[in-house]
């Protein structure tokens, strides 16, 4: 019970923000009319069975007027005008086509609040970037997000709906059933209602066995989102590193990795089979014996005459209601397994989210005075511990150009990103002058979806820079050839080759004329003509900006005032 009652906080703590935020008016509103819509659509069921009884009781009594009547626009019968079956119908169709319909709206709206709202988190504070290189546990946040969010939402909505239909359901039918069954004498004794007591009983019984057969389920489901999306994210590497499979003839090895990915599925699939197998053989079971339960009990009372037809039909269906809103546990079982598994997911990415927004510690990055980027006392450490540098201070002013060397995994590229304000690891400060701008350029450039143009002008708001600018810089940059592309949209991290996509940084830091320059191997996939024609470019054009290089090819130094190197775990000052 402890258990069941964390796990209802925890599903309340992802449910109520969208209740009592901005969006909670509209929200309300159309959660408010769908309930509306939900009470007529189970008070027309009332109606329809009262309806029955009379229509029923013309077929015995083989009244044809009132029965042509009860069918079409309606009619006395029993002394009380019933509406005809046709408006009946045409009233609950319209009922329950826009409850659907406004209840898909409020889907899509919470939806949308959910999903904006764990983007805004996850990338505050650089959280994803955090939780990508510490937390092991949450995996595949794309599929939280895309999926998870959806599965909650729909689940939420449709079980709590679900649950409000079954409970007015129970407590309008209970009281037609106890009117309509009398009392039983058992032993002497007169039970009053004996057939609402008998479907609490079944119902009861039925709820207990279906969660001891079931229980398995919930575990399996919440593993299988997992496996899923693994695999499903397996797939997505592959195809984006196509070429480098290619290139050292990997397929083997990739679809090894991905059949046993895919047979880690299987097997959970095949566990859920068999869970879901054995439920279905109860609920299934479950359910015949309902259609004719109430029947078998009613039976005697018509046929010593006490009940007429109708009356048997209306008992039978009305038994049919009770169960089925007592049994909603049990016909809801798997549907409850995979929300709880979402409720789960979500809500330990969400305190993944906190916790690493929450975190303290690392490099200290804040806004400076003066024209110059610092770094003082900057120790960096990799997650586990161990220390990369230590006791490293730096000073680059605008316009002066500085080269940074070291061996392969001493640590440079680490201290970029410190520089960048990302690294959580180590201790320090850094500091950028208010108002500059700095822009970082890695190995391997970031190129966003969308069309050539959004890739030139990232990270700034493509429509503000004149198309002819955009053109000139990819000429200044060599790729003249693609100007014509500029609104094409295409994956152009695979369309373009490495040296291309370094190419086109280079012009995304023309346009956007930085403060300060920071460069991490960014000239690594170009041959030494192409790199010394971009440093040339880039010291003539953008005379006023400060650049910091880590670069490996001693020719790289003469477009440089000055160097440091990364040795023994220091910083050091190299001539240039």
């Amino acid at each position: 019970m402890r258990r069941i009652g964390s796990f209802l906080r925890d599903a309340w703590a992802l449910t109520r923000p969208y209740w009592t935020g901005d969006e909670r008016g509209r929200g309300l509103l159309l959660l408010g009319t769908v309930v509306v819509l939900n009470l007529s659509l189970v008070g027309m069921t009332v109606l329809l069975s009262y309806w029955q009884r009379a229509f029923y009781n013309t077929l015995e009594t083989r009244d044809a007027a009132t029965f042509w009547r009860l069918l079409f626009l309606g009619g006395d019968a029993e002394g009380t005008w019933y509406p005809g079956f046709s408006l009946i119908a045409a009233a609950y169709i319209l009922i329950a086509v826009y409850q659907l319909y406004l209840r898909q709206a409020l889907q899509i709206r919470w939806r949308r609040w959910m999903t904006e709202r764990y983007l805004d988190q996850w990338l505050a504070d650089r959280a994803y970037y955090r939780i990508a290189l510490t937390d092991q546990q949450t995996d595949n946040p794309d599929q939280r997000i895309a999926d998870d969010i959806r599965m909650f939402v729909d689940g939420t909505l449709g079980l709590g709906l679900g649950l409000m239909n079954s409970v007015v359901t129970l407590f309008s039918f209970i009281f037609v059933l106890w009117t309509l069954s009398g009392p039983l004498e058992v032993l002497g004794v007169s039970i009053p209602g004996y057939m609402v007591w008998a479907a609490i009983l079944y119902s009861v019984l039925g709820t207990w066995l279906a969660h001891l057969i079931g229980r398995p389920l919930i575990r399996l489901n919440f593993l299988q989102q997992r496996v899923e999306a693994d695999f499903r994210y397996a797939l997505v590497r592959l195809r984006d590193n196509v070429e480098g499979i290619a290139l050292h003839g990997g397929e083997a090895d990739e679809k090894r990795a991905l059949k046993d990915r895919f047979r880690t599925l299987m097997e959970n699939w095949w566990g859920i089979m068999v869970a879901t197998k054995r439920l279905t053989f109860f609920t299934s079971g479950f359910a015949q014996v309902a259609t004719v339960f109430p029947m078998a009990v009613a039976a005697p009372a018509y046929f010593s005459g006490r009940i007429q037809l109708g009356g048997l039909t209306q008992t039978g269906f009305a038994f049919s209601e009770v169960q089925g809103a007592l049994s909603w546990f049990v016909n809801n079982y798997r549907e409850l397994t995979e929300w709880r598994a979402t409720v789960l997911r979500l809500d330990g990415f969400q305190r993944a989210i906190a916790a690493a927004r929450a975190a303290r510690g690392g490099v200290e990055a804040a806004e400076g005075t003066g024209d110059a980027v610092v770094m003082e006392d900057v120790t960096l450490a990799l997650p586990g511990g161990r220390v990369l540098v230590s006791g490293a201070s730096l000073r680059l002013a605008r316009g002066e150009a500085v080269l940074l060397t070291g061996a392969s995994g001493s640590g440079k590229s680490t201290l970029f990103r410190a520089l960048a304000g990302i690294w959580p690891f180590g201790s320090g400060r850094t500091r950028i002058p208010a108002g500059a701008r700095a822009l970082f350029l890695p190995q391997r450039p970031y190129l966003p979806l969308g069309t050539l143009r959004s890739a030139v002008c990232y990270p700034q708001d493509e429509g503000g820079v004149p198309d002819a600018a955009v053109r000139e810089a990819l000429a200044a940059v060599g790729l003249a050839h693609l100007a014509e592309r500029l609104d094409e949209e295409d994956a152009w991290d695979r369309r373009l080759s490495g040296g291309e996509q370094q190419r086109l940084a280079f012009a995304r830091a023309l346009l956007a004329k930085p403060d300060f320059l920071f460069l991490d191997e960014a000239t690594a996939s170009l041959d030494p003509a192409a790199e010394e024609a971009l440093y040339t470019l880039a010291r003539e054009r953008l005379r006023g900006t400060a650049i910091l290089s880590i670069a490996h090819r001693p020719a790289v130094a003469r477009f440089h005032d000055r160097g440091l190197r990364v040795a023994d775990g220091r910083l050091h000052d190299v001539p240039a």
